[in-house]
């Protein structure tokens, strides 16, 4: 069990997706600064989870699986920790929470993929403040998420390195001020790379990030840029701008993590070491900051030497383009971009599919959907289906 520190001007937690690449920073941050975690949730990951929930000893485990949830209950049989399965059991847990902590309780949402709206929208539905590593709930349901939002008067607060970094900014000036939001990116692992190069790419090639440790399908995301093209369509719905006000600019060095340029062409930066749990801490602590001596380290530019800046290469990594155009034209499009993506990678991590091709099956997918009138979907009914259609259209195409 971790020492938990009492009203230490930190809220407690939830985390859900708490054995993905984020959640773990998550539960770092939780143990380094002794923060009361109430939840936990996975899919699958019964082992990790049990792990964790001995470490934390919170009052619920969420596992979506239905037999990992069953394996998780008999693992934890002598604890008094609740287990819970599915989306039902997320909506449970939230409905009995309970804190004497009066800053009370964020919920971080670091589920992976589509999975993770349905959860963001019973956060926001019960009323809790959250923090949104979960891209794919604005990718997929923006139109929804941020109304609701709005609704229940609860400030989205991005875990994202980029959109954290853009939320820090953004306290520099007033929103009719924003000329320009400059998105940063590393480029992945291929950068520089022409078409025919990326013919010969390897999986092993493909998840060596240059700069972040991420799980399989978030480096195979940021190798194809379509990641990035994700970062702007989310970065649409949660700082109220058009695609046009966002610049991406690849910076290898990874230290700027984005930017924001004001009418006065003043820029502001946000910089720091490449670490997540910066990013889970400050979200947890806004609008103050704390310390963070026990979670990540401090920036030498001294060491970094120098900082470079370059266009991305739209011909070659053309899923960032096709981002564009898919929340330009709004509706569900951005949710046909995602479903394809999302099984296009899963082909590709199982060596079903070259490299080269995740982009052409995403762009057949996409521009099939967008014939089918997908634009005019704006309820989650339409999106659900219009997920599903994607799909099965998808995998077809594999």
């Amino acid at each position: 069990m971790s020492n938990i520190k009492k009203y230490n001007g930190i809220p407690d937690m939830v985390i859900l997706g708490s054995t993905g690449s984020v959640g773990e920073q998550a539960v770092d941050v939780a143990l380094s600064h002794g923060l009361r975690v109430h939840a936990l949730s996975a899919d699958k990951s019964v082992r990790k989870v049990e792990a964790q929930a001995r470490r934390l000893a919170p009052e619920f485990c969420i596992m979506n699986d239905v037999a990992a949830a069953r394996e998780l209950k008999i693992a934890l049989a002598d604890t008094n920790v609740k287990v819970l399965q599915g989306v039902d059991g997320i909506a449970r847990m939230l409905s009995e929470l309970k804190t004497d902590n009066p800053n009370g309780i964020v919920v971080e949402n670091s589920i992976l993929g589509k999975a993770g709206l349905e959860p963001t929208l019973k956060v926001l539905e019960a009323g809790y403040p959250l923090a949104l590593a979960n891209k794919e709930s604005l990718v997929v349901g923006g139109e929804i998420v941020m109304p609701l939002a709005k609704k229940q008067g609860i400030t989205i607060l991005p875990v994202d390195s980029e959109h954290c970094a853009i939320f820090q900014c953004l306290r520099s000036g007033n929103h009719d001020e924003i000329k320009k939001i400059l998105l940063t990116a590393s480029g992945g692992p291929f950068f520089g790379y022409d078409k025919s190069a990326l013919k010969g790419v390897t999986l092993q090639d493909t998840l060596k990030h240059p700069t972040w440790n991420m799980g399989a399908k978030i480096t195979v995301d940021s190798a194809t840029l379509m990641n990035k093209g994700f970062e702007v369509i989310e970065a649409v719905h949660l700082f109220d701008v058009t695609p046009s006000q966002i610049e991406v600019v690849v910076h290898r060095e990874s230290i700027i993590h984005s930017m924001v340029e004001y009418i006065d062409n003043s820029v502001i930066a946000q910089m720091s070491v490449p670490d997540m749990r910066h990013c889970v801490q400050y979200a947890l602590t806004h609008p103050c900051r704390t310390t963070a001596e026990n979670t990540t380290p401090a920036l030498d530019l001294f060491a970094k030497g120098k900082l470079t800046f370059v266009r991305p290469d739209t011909e070659v990594f053309t899923l960032l383009p096709l981002a564009y155009s898919c929340i330009d034209r709004g509706g569900a499009l951005p949710c046909a971009l995602n479903a394809a993506n999302e099984i296009a990678v899963a082909a590709f991590l199982k060596e079903k599919i070259p490299f080269w091709k995740i982009s052409d099956v995403v762009e057949k997918a996409v521009g099939y959907m967008d014939g089918r009138g997908v634009r005019d979907v704006h309820t989650l009914d339409g999106i659900l289906e219009v997920d599903a259609d994607t799909r099965a259209y998808t995998q077809q195409l594999l």
